[in-house]
């Protein structure tokens, strides 16, 4: 596997702060997200880099591995075990062992172990490669919790996608990934999810916000109005001379909580006041009698 220089992914320095790392994931994720650039592979895998980047950047402990041993960061532990069993003994030495000098290739010393030059040299067990996918859905579609079959190197996968899921999120299901080597477990699948909105509210964590249309006589005078949520049609009585820009709470009608069964967030639905157009001379002669009324 070739080096990937996360850094230069993510646009920083090496000596750049956890917050640092956070703004500029946040930043290119926006601008490289596949929402942003539909049916654009070049954009699609930069927003695969930069997420792999940041999942490892943002974690303190793999950030240290990944500058120590940079391409082979993964297997840090076990180099550091291995490194210590060849200086253990001068009988290893003897046997034509290196001592891993600096500027070594860390992968060459892995393969050297590989190849039994030592009595321990098929003892070191190696974990196999992460694999990442995208997986896209509406945002109609992770509203309720569902069962999907991926095809993974041509395993078929059964997982269930639990409700509430947001975009950009990350889940593993372990052991899906690469063989491991030399008898080591094998990697683990990480699936990023990809929402699209296909629905008139926008939504932030767990709450829904909708902007509703509303018509001036029953801003005026109340009335009662149909509304459409999340999970069916709702009645919703309106004030006398609601206002615009007026804001309404619907308690538990906004999307569900992830992983917290029956728990829901909030729908804020906001009024905006529409002016009649087109309006008749006998409209209009009304208006001009309330009009002199004030």
């Amino acid at each position: 596997m070739d080096f990937i220089d996360y850094y230069k992914i993510l646009e920083i320095k090496k000596d750049a702060s956890q917050e640092d790392i956070k703004k500029a994931y946040r930043k290119l994720a926006r601008k490289f997200h596949p929402d942003v650039n539909p049916n654009d592979q070049l954009a699609k895998q930069k927003f695969q880099q930069i997420n792999e980047a940041n999942e490892v950047l943002s974690v303190p402990e793999n950030r240290k591995k990944y500058d120590q041993y940079g391409k082979d960061w993964k297997h840090a532990d076990q180099f550091e075990q291995a490194r210590q069993q060849k200086s253990s003994g001068s009988s290893r030495k003897r046997q034509g062992w290196s001592t891993g000098g600096e500027g070594e290739d860390f992968s060459d010393f892995f393969n050297s172990m590989f190849g039994g030059s030592g009595p321990s040299g098929g003892s070191i067990k190696f974990k196999g490669q992460d694999f990442q996918s995208e997986l896209r859905l509406n945002l109609q579609d992770a509203y309720k919790s569902q069962k999907q079959t991926l095809t993974v190197n041509g395993k078929n996968i059964r997982i269930t996608i639990p409700a509430g899921v947001e975009n950009g999120q990350t889940i593993k299901i372990a052991g899906h990934g690469g063989p491991g080597r030399n008898g080591g477990p094998a990697g683990d699948l990480f699936i990023v999810f990809s929402l699209q909105n296909n629905t008139p509210f926008k939504r932030e964590g767990s709450d829904l916000f909708l902007d509703y249309e509303l018509d001036l006589y029953t801003a005026i005078l109340g009335g009662e109005l149909i509304i459409e949520t999340m999970d069916g049609k709702i009645k919703l009585p309106v004030a006398p001379e609601t206002q615009n820009g007026s804001k309404i709470k619907l308690k538990g009608k906004g999307f569900p909580i992830y992983k917290q069964e029956g728990k829901f967030g909030d729908l804020f639905v906001t009024y905006r006041i529409k002016i009649p157009t087109n309006l008749t001379e006998k409209e209009k002669e009304l208006f001009q009698q309330l009009k002199s009324l004030k």
